[in-house]
């Protein structure tokens, strides 16, 4: 692949970015060999792409891969796209906000399904959490997101990174970090380091509970308001102060301890202890 392939697509069509969007496009031929490879895409694989921007990514993914149906929210780039990748029977696109998308219907009777995005950063987490909430059937997702994000994803207890997001990952999903990648790596430059990841939906999640709908809620209450200690986060939640007292003593947990000192397990403990008294 040309080196300057996404320039010279850009400059062909005199493509204007739209800032709002985060339209960020990668120009480093590198990177893009890196994506398809980190995700470990065969010619079975249906991927579903967030975002293919002027589709240089898009185009060494339908070598690769069955089939690509690609999601652009901008419709100025819907012509491009379909220009530049006529020659690609294995190439489907819609023009939708992804976070709109019914990806159920998009996935059908389809068994082998990974998601590959060049993420905008305003829109990640919500994305992140969409896919993984929504319990679709995917393989993987392999994504490139900002390097702070990633570092939060991947972040252990006891770290300034570890929060609910990390939790939401971890409980889903084992994490590959596959590369870093300089803001030289786009056009145009963001302002921030961007990151590579795959994250691979497991069979089950990571901790067993008996009610995952409050298992996230003490999750986001213990990290609401990170400074606060376990037994006054989890007052937020209305619990009777008594069983409040119990669960926490069931679960072995000192309730001074602050959220982002306590691992998946001992989350998912307290959860369990807390349902059983309700």
């Amino acid at each position: 692949m040309e080196k300057n392939s996404t320039k010279e697509i850009v400059n062909k069509y005199n493509f204007k970015f739209t800032k709002s969007l985060g339209q960020n496009f990668l120009i480093d031929s590198q990177v893009l060999t890196d994506i398809v490879e980190g995700a470990e895409i065969n010619n079975n694989d249906f991927i579903i792409e967030i975002g293919p921007g002027v589709g240089t990514l898009t185009k060494e993914l339908l070598k690769a891969a069955k089939k690509v149906m690609a999601i652009e929210l901008d419709s100025d780039l819907v012509p491009i796209l379909k220009e530049e990748l006529k020659d690609y029977e294995n190439f489907q696109l819609i023009n939708k906000d992804a976070l709109k998308v019914d990806f159920n219907e998009i996935i059908g009777e389809e068994q082998s399904v990974k998601l590959v995005a060049n993420l905008p950063y305003y829109v990640t987490t919500p994305i992140i959490a969409k896919l993984l909430n929504g319990h679709y059937k995917f393989k993987s997702l392999t994504i490139m997101i900002q390097k702070e994000v990633g570092e939060r994803i991947a972040a252990k207890p006891n770290t300034k990174e570890y929060g609910a997001l990390s939790l939401l990952v971890q409980y889903y999903c084992d994490i590959k970090i596959i590369r870093k990648v300089s803001p030289s790596s786009f056009m145009p430059k963001p302002r921030v380091e961007s990151i590579v990841i795959r994250l691979d939906r497991l069979d089950e999640p990571k901790v067993k509970v008996k009610n995952q709908e409050l298992f996230f809620k003490i999750v986001r209450a213990s990290f609401n308001m990170r400074r606060k200690t376990l037994w006054n986060a989890l007052k937020s939640l209305g619990i009777n102060k008594d069983l409040l007292e119990k669960a926490l003593g069931e679960a072995e947990i000192d309730p001074k301890r602050r959220g982002e000192t306590l691992s998946i397990d001992e989350f998912g403990r307290l959860s369990d202890c807390i349902n059983e008294l309700l």
